[in-house]
């Protein structure tokens, strides 16, 4: 299984948002002073909060710091992008009951997903 590989994936996202009509933001500063791997904007309002976890250690923990993040900067959904399989457990079924939508995929689906899911043309 290989790791992500971050920089180039954050560079692949951010020309395919800007192509799509949105804005990218790596390194997305939130309000409370934490930072989102990249953020996906329409103008100010927040669309969809992408986390790159390239480390299997700690990973629900992990995938549940995404959600507070995601959730406590204003995002509605939230994809994290693994190598890894696994699954977090229980931290699905808080960010849902926050209402956070929460998607788990590998490297090679997010640019596809993302045609598909954001609407060209905004």
């Amino acid at each position: 299984m290989s790791s992500i590989k971050v920089k180039t994936l954050t560079r692949q996202i951010v020309t395919l948002a800007d192509e799509l009509g949105f804005k990218a933001v790596p390194e997305y500063r939130t309000p409370d002073g934490t930072r989102i791997d990249v953020a996906i904007l329409d103008g100010e309002r927040r669309l969809l909060a992408i986390e790159l976890e390239a480390s299997f250690k700690w990973f629900p923990q992990r995938v549940l710091y995404d959600v507070v993040k995601a959730h406590r900067a204003g995002f509605p959904e939230l994809w994290v992008v693994t190598p890894f399989r696994a699954s977090p457990g229980w931290v699905l079924k808080y960010a849902e009951e926050l209402g956070i939508s929460v998607r788990i995929m590998g490297e090679e689906k997010v640019l596809s997903e993302l045609r598909t899911s954001l609407p060209s043309g905004t």
